[in-house]
């Protein structure tokens, strides 16, 4: 058992709330039974270590413990003064995970860099994409992430001006999702709006000056949706780069909807045109 909260191995875990380690080091940590229950599920080949407290390896034996172990991942038993010194939250819950930030990534970045990472997914056909442009609220950006992968969407794609997803407060907030969808960050909007057009892929900003409701929207055909910044929304030569812009319909007093909000609203209205499997449109939604 671990039982030194100084040591170095601490330390350089530790460290990882730093986004100049995250990237020197191509890895962050997951804090909590649900990031890291799911990082073992779904990213087994990129954990590096588990770090459990002994009241947490009975108490996640089986959903986190065996299954890390079935895995051939290192699993430490550490006390519970190192793994708060390990973690950036003050309630930990027993748990905590090393894992990298893309599968093989060293010194900080994949060497294929953030082109390579959009082209990989251009190649699965994708019909759903969400891209964030200048988000720099963690809960915003964790949550979009959440309500892509329930919504079913392909990937979620981020500018390189947009919050690290890396760190503890987005991961988090993703509750696990992190691990189910391809996330592709450091893009540059302009020549990633061009990518998405030259794959035939429709680009919808999101916006509240948009002359098309979200209900009147084609949402059949493959698209992307282009979602800005908590403040100033999206800047006008993005909106004018996008095939569309769309806006949810306030039919109340509310002056607006958060972007997490607007972007699960927008992300569930195109769950509900996409087809399913065989090509069957679920009852209810027109297709």
């Amino acid at each position: 058992m671990l039982t030194n909260p100084r040591a170095e191995r601490v330390r350089s875990v530790r460290a990882l709330s730093k986004r100049s380690v995250r990237e020197r080091t191509g890895r962050f940590a997951v804090e909590g039974p649900q990031g890291v229950r799911e990082a073992v599920r779904y990213a087994a080949a990129r954990v590096r270590d588990v770090y459990v407290t002994s009241e947490a390896l009975e108490r996640y034996a089986l959903d986190i413990v065996e299954p890390a172990r079935a895995a051939n991942l290192w699993v430490h038993e550490v006390s519970a003064e190192v793994l708060a010194a390990m973690a950036e939250t003050d309630a930990p819950q027993g748990v905590l995970a090393v894992v990298d930030t893309v599968d093989g990534a060293r010194a900080g970045a994949d060497a294929a860099g953030p082109a390579a990472a959009l082209a990989a997914v251009l190649d699965t056909h994708p019909r759903l994409l969400v891209l964030l442009t200048n988000v720099r609220d963690p809960g915003n950006a964790g949550t979009v992430i959440r309500g892509a992968d329930a919504a079913g969407a392909d990937a979620v794609l981020v500018s390189s001006a947009s919050v690290d997803v890396h760190s503890s407060k987005v991961v988090r907030s993703t509750a696990g999702s992190l691990f189910h969808l391809p996330v592709v960050t450091g893009l540059d909007v302009e020549v990633t709006l061009e990518t998405l057009r030259a794959h035939g892929i429709r680009t919808l900003a999101a916006d509240g000056a948009g002359s098309t409701l979200l209900p009147d929207a084609d949402l059949t055909a493959p698209h992307c949706w282009v979602m800005g910044n908590e403040a100033w929304g999206l800047p006008d030569e993005v909106r004018d780069a996008c095939d569309d812009v769309v806006r949810v319909p306030i039919h109340g007093r509310a002056e607006s909807l958060n972007l997490a909000m607007a972007a699960t609203v927008c992300l569930y209205a195109s769950a509900g045109q996409r087809p399913q499997r065989g090509g069957v449109t679920p009852a209810g939604y027109r297709a």
